[in-house]
């Protein structure tokens, strides 16, 4: 994996993806990635907020990558014709290319975002389809993935489409193991990606914390708001009050969701069958948990077959 930057590399965005790519998390059971950082003219690479990086990789270090990845740079800067063709080239080969923020421009300067999908932050959306108009520029969703071109719009969004990819890739546990070490949650939905759930919102208010850890902890049970409510010493009005002001969402919602990620690691990570998977998750039943895979707009077979690791001993 390599990201390539370029003079006004913006801070954040390159630590993003060095964060989820450059680190190593065998350790922890989470993967560990060839990464590399490369620029057109190996030396000192300026960047958006008055210091420099002492690059000394050249971009002959990402002809073979897997993926390239393009954080965000100063708007208008000109991009050296190497790094195009590194680009083209690493389509053409089928490898994957990554845009964080700003940098979907150097994607649509090498003509990468005609006739798909995209995005970008969204106060550059507007300048993104006037320059590319070729593009399909989508303005209201965090990142976008449409064959090899994943594009993620600003800042944090560049997490969310790392992890996606790294979930693609992967499979969900991975992306749980380098999520949890970033302590972010696994994914929020790009609103566009094939397989891509809704989001599993993260809570506010810390003395909800030790309920929603009880509420994992039993998902396999048919749990109603009445039942946790009562562990949690509330009232059931009470309680689904607190509960969406600290989430965001309803707990049957949130139940729902938490069941259908861990119905997809044990699709992928084991071969227990369907209906076995769907009893564990506190679906019930495999055609209740069909029935909430269409979310996915796939079935729990498919989705297995897509992305099912080797199965543990």
């Amino acid at each position: 994996m390599a990201v390539v930057v370029l003079p006004g590399v913006a801070p954040f965005e390159l630590g993003v993806l060095c964060e989820v790519f450059g680190v190593d998390r065998s350790a922890y059971g989470g993967p560990a990635f060839d990464f590399s950082v490369v620029t057109a003219d190996p030396g000192d690479v300026p960047t958006t907020m008055g210091f420099s990086l002492a690059v000394t990789d050249g971009l002959e270090r990402a002809a073979d990558a897997d993926l390239v990845a393009v954080p965000a740079f100063p708007a208008g800067a000109e991009v050296p014709a190497a790094v195009l063709d590194l680009l083209r080239d690493a389509v053409d080969r089928g490898a994957r290319v990554l845009s964080v923020c700003y940098g979907a421009f150097v994607l649509g300067e090498a003509g990468l975002l005609d006739g798909r999908r995209c995005t970008t932050h969204w106060a550059h959306t507007e300048t993104l389809a006037e320059r590319f108009p070729a593009a399909l520029v989508d303005r209201d969703v965090l990142y976008v993935e449409d064959g090899p071109v994943v594009t993620s719009a600003g800042t944090a969004a560049g997490i969310d489409a790392a992890l996606h990819v790294v979930r693609t890739e992967l499979g969900a546990r991975a992306a749980s193991v380098v999520a949890r070490r970033m302590v972010v949650p696994p994914h929020r939905d790009g609103g566009q990606a094939q397989y891509i759930a809704e989001p599993v919102p993260a809570c506010r208010d810390e003395g909800m914390a030790p309920v929603i850890a009880w509420m994992q902890a039993h998902l396999h049970e048919d749990l109603t708001v009445d039942d946790v409510a009562a562990h949690a010493l509330m009232s059931p009005r009470t309680f689904a009050r607190r509960f969406r002001a600290s989430t965001g969402t309803t707990p049957a919602a949130w139940l729902n969701r938490q069941r259908l990620e861990r119905a997809r690691e044990l699709l992928e990570g084991t071969d227990l069958p369907v209906e076995e998977i769907a009893r564990r998750v506190g679906f019930g039943s495999a055609a209740v948990l069909r029935h909430h895979f269409a979310v996915l707009g796939t079935t729990p077979q498919s989705y297995r077959r897509t992305f099912a690791g080797p199965a543990p001993a």
